[in-house]
């Protein structure tokens, strides 16, 4: 099976099992940015739990810069890298009202452009806030389920995304990210893969070793 029929079938059979979402909550682009922010090193469901309360405190760009950097900080204390992530918050917070019009950016080039946000993120946010598919988000189970699938030999996360983005169909890029960090979270996970679970089992040149 040719790499662009694998990735399609890949995706039937995953999006029968999970659903095209990230699990941060989120109600608008603005929220998903400063989740994705905090989500760094950390896990979505110690995210939520901040996010729960954050979000019900601050509502605009302007919320979060009229408080003082160190409640901010308190607010978000339990996050890993709490200190740095307030401060890349203000930071994109700052940028979105003073070069977007109060509105989260909407292209690659913007996104990243503030602080805390890299291309993985913007690739999140950009198809789970808009629907726009720009690219492809790669993090760790993105890249470890593609080199098992033999999708890709790539090590780095760019070369991951361009091998995935030219086998894949465009309409399917954000898409094939979100099943594949689900699959790689709950059943082709780093240690003991859960080949038994697997609905790509079959498919997978990795499933002996």
């Amino acid at each position: 099976m040719q790499k662009e029929e694998l990735v399609v079938e890949v995706i039937r059979r995953l999006e029968k099992v999970y659903p095209n979402k990230l699990e941060l909550n989120f109600k608008n682009p603005f929220e998903l940015l400063i989740a994705v922010i905090l989500a760094a090193q950390t896990t979505d469901a110690k995210v939520n739990h901040v996010t729960e309360r954050l979000f019900k405190k601050y509502k605009t760009p302007e919320d979060y810069l009229r408080v003082p950097l160190e409640e901010l900080q308190e607010d978000i204390s339990s996050i890993n890298y709490y200190r740095n992530k307030a401060k890349y918050i203000k930071g994109a917070c700052k940028m979105i009202i003073e070069d977007y019009g109060g509105e989260v950016p909407k292209s690659i080039e913007e996104l990243t452009r503030l602080p805390g946000v890299g291309r993985k993120t913007a690739n999140m946010i950009l198809y789970n806030a808009f629907g726009i598919n720009e690219g492809i988000a790669v993090d760790t189970h993105t890249a470890r389920v593609s080199k098992r699938l033999g999708l890709t030999e790539e090590e780095k996360p760019d070369k991951i995304e361009q091998e995935l983005m030219q086998i894949t169909p465009k309409e399917e890029w954000g898409k094939l990210s979100n099943l594949l960090i689900l699959h790689g979270r709950y059943i082709c996970t780093a240690k003991n893969p859960k080949h038994k679970e697997c609905v790509l089992y079959d498919l997978c040149p990795s499933r002996e070793s």
